[in-house]
């Protein structure tokens, strides 16, 4: 092994000093350095029996950079995306479910902050929502919802 070059361990540690990274993440990126067959799956052990590799603390990661800006289905894709067990990407959707509403309307308020003024742009904010993971129902709330908005307050 070269002293010049950082351990398996080392190069984890310094991937997981920027932000939390999964088990699975860790290992798609590390493997290209695994000298010997076996030694990247030690080291993640060991990293992960003393605390520094944790499932729970992504899923956490992810929700709190990424749930103000992201619907729940663009959140399930990155978490699905980082090799975490299935029913802790359920359990964190779930989890999201009831503030959908509220947060597509907050994203869309600070891409537009008025209401479409024909179909053209009613199609554009649809399609804004829709590529950030909100579902459908939703969208359709937002967009018509702020026109509905406006008409009751002009009443």
């Amino acid at each position: 092994m070269a002293f010049d070059q950082p351990s398996l361990k080392g190069r984890a540690l310094r991937l997981l000093s920027g932000r939390e990274h999964s088990r699975t993440e860790l290992e798609r990126k590390l493997s290209k350095f695994e000298e010997e067959s076996g030694s990247l799956a030690v080291a993640l052990d060991d990293l992960q029996a003393k605390g520094f590799i944790s499932d729970q603390r992504v899923v956490e990661s992810v929700l709190n950079r990424r749930a103000g800006k992201l619907g729940a289905q663009r959140i399930r894709q990155e978490l699905q995306a980082k090799g975490l067990d299935p029913q802790a990407v359920s359990d964190a959707v779930a989890s999201l479910r009831g503030s959908e509403l509220a947060r597509a309307q907050e994203v869309w308020r600070k891409k537009f902050g008025a209401p479409a003024q024909d179909a053209a742009e009613v199609t554009r904010q649809m399609r804004f929502l829709a590529a950030r993971g909100f579902a459908g129902d939703t969208i359709r709330r937002v967009v018509k919802g702020v026109a509905d908005d406006e008409i009751a307050c002009d009443d």
